[in-house]
């Protein structure tokens, strides 16, 4: 085996992803050096009798001993290439070692794989409780480890799409529902873009005609830790967290989910979710973008995220909602006069003194209705915004529609729909929720503003599209419109009507250079939910890359 060959084997087996333009350079010097190296007589490794000298052949197969204290479901550490440059500076192995190498290499290599397929086996959803039989589609659901020092572990539940429609050749979509503190799980994957809804009996299941995975393999996470099936060994996590840290958690979830199924490696990725999620997604894609930059063949090919009723940017989204109320007469003018004098400036969360108090008014103005749809009927089991008013986080801060999880609850807290998703290992004493009240009470960091990332996003080439529902008064298209608008794009085409197939206005368009906004009409904040076949559509079309239909048909 000659210097070049052994470097294409540590290319091609050892680093096969070769995914940091670091290691790249590294492993170049690595060739460099080992040319060094070569006999000039016989263009090999120079023969070396003294096995103790071999400190290339030592170092690497110490890299590539795993670690005993390590949780079996962490990725393994990549093996660090500066250690392998710094021995081949001194070293030389002889063409025995070399040999006895490659075949401990491979020999590792071929363990390590069969250890992600059995991690794969191990979460493989064989049947969920209630679930209708005319089910072609595969899932997985489990815990990937993101903090083993703290113990931190995110659940995740992925269903692929039907087997007739090749989910192989489909693209990989992450979804996130925000809050901050409530459940993917919950929402994304049981009441709007996911194959199956819960029955009012919460033990059976039916079939969503309009689930997303037709088109697409779906990744649900909840996210942070702390939400949903999601936990930690650190009872201090659930009160510290923000979006700093739920976003390199999330991150490295991802560089370790792609380890366990290798298969989505290099696969079209995208990002997609609603309401707080307009800080989740932009900031994971920020950190995304800047681990990909300069490399040829990224692990996590993003190509871009779909943002819903998203909430972007404090002062604009104040504005924004509370007009929004006022033209839909929901509230007096005076209330809206104070709202528009003390609120501006206020963070969108967690407001204070005098905008707290008009808020305060605006609730009791607004009655027994659902904001999250204005026009739908609100449920009768829980407490409406008007007698909600002494909860620490009033509805427009609760992140989340209860009418549309109640079947839901009682599904995911039975033990044996858990143990079909191998999720709950921990044991938690207390009862699953749709959302976590104590991480959504001890926020720690929540920037004002998400538009210096979307600026830099859209600089990079990230597809963005942002839709809206436009029943919704929580985060209604109004400020949505003022976020965007402060962007200042170009325009590539003005505002129109898109047409749903049926001849029928879907909703309103608008595409500028780098950004494409959509409203739907007649959807609420869930617009999953609320218009399942436009959202489906739409979520076509963003994954094609072209604008709404423009023309009835």
């Amino acid at each position: 085996m000659g210097c070049n060959d052994f470097y294409l084997l540590l290319k091609g087996f050892l680093w096969p992803d070769m995914d940091q333009v670091k290691e790249r350079r590294e492993i170049c010097r690595l060739r460099h050096r080992c040319h060094q190296k070569k006999s000039t007589v016989h263009n090999t490794w120079t023969r070396d009798p003294d096995p103790a000298r071999c400190n290339i052949c030592k170092s690497l197969v110490r890299l590539l001993t795993p670690h005993d204290s390590q949780p079996t479901h962490s990725r393994q550490p990549k093996p660090d290439i500066s250690l392998v440059t710094m021995h081949i500076k001194t070293s030389s192995c002889s063409l025995l070692y070399v040999l006895n190498f490659a075949t401990l290499l491979l020999s590792t290599i071929a363990v390590t794989n069969h250890g992600h397929l059995e991690e794969q086996r191990r979460d493989k959803i064989i049947k969920l409780p209630g679930q209708p039989p005319n089910v072609s589609f595969s899932q997985f659901s489990g815990y990937i480890t993101v903090d083993p020092l703290a113990g931190r572990a995110l659940f995740y539940w992925l269903i692929e799409a039907p087997k007739i429609v090749k989910p192989e050749t489909k693209p990989l979509v992450l979804w996130l529902n925000g809050g901050p503190g409530c459940s993917s799980v919950a929402y994304g994957a049981s009441e709007e873009v996911g194959p199956f809804r819960v029955r009012p009996d919460g033990k059976t299941l039916h079939l969503n005609p309009y689930a997303w995975n037709r088109v697409a393999n779906l990744l649900f996470l909840d996210s942070p830790a702390g939400v949903g099936f999601s936990y930690s060994n650190t009872s201090s996590d659930t009160y510290t967290v923000g979006d700093r840290r739920t976003a390199k958690d999330a991150y490295t979830f991802l560089i370790n989910w792609f380890e366990r199924f290798s298969q989505y490696k290099h696969r079209p990725f995208y990002l997609a979710g609603e309401s707080y999620a307009g800080h989740y997604i932009p900031e994971l894609s920020k950190i995304i973008a800047k681990r990909n930059k300069g490399v040829k063949n990224p692990v996590i090919n993003f190509i871009g995220f779909l943002l819903g009723n998203p909430l972007i940017d404090d002062h604009h989204d104040n504005i924004g909602t509370h007009e929004f109320w006022w033209n839909h007469g929901l509230i007096s003018d005076s209330t809206y006069k104070d709202l528009k004098k003390f609120c501006p400036k206020n963070t969108f969360l967690f407001p204070k003194n005098g905008c707290n108090r008009a808020l305060e008014r605006a609730y009791s103005e607004f009655g027994d209705i659902n904001p999250y749809s204005i026009y739908s009927p609100p449920c009768n089991e829980i407490s409406t915004p008007r007698h909600n008013l002494n909860h620490p986080l009033p509805w427009k801060f609760r992140g989340n529609d209860e009418c549309v999880v109640m079947y839901t609850k009682r599904y995911m807290n039975r033990p044996n729909v858990q143990k079909a998703l191998h999720a709950n290992i921990t044991r938690i004493p207390h009862p699953w929720a749709t959302c976590s009240s104590i991480v959504r009470r001890n926020w720690s960091d929540f920037p004002k503003s998400m538009l210096p990332i979307f600026k830099k996003l859209i600089a990079a080439g990230i597809r963005i599209w942002v839709f809206s529902g436009d029943t919704d008064a929580v985060l209604p298209l109004t400020a949505t419109r003022y976020s965007i608008d402060a962007l200042k794009l170009e325009t590539n085409i003005s505002w129109y009507a898109w047409y749903d197939g049926h001849q029928q206005v879907g909703g309103w368009s608008q595409v500028y250079k780098g950004l494409t906004y959509v409203t739907v009409r007649g959807a609420g904040h869930e617009v999953p939910l609320t218009q399942p076949r436009l959202a489906l559509l739409l979520f076509r079309q963003f994954l094609k890359n072209e604008p709404m239909p423009a023309a009835s048909s």
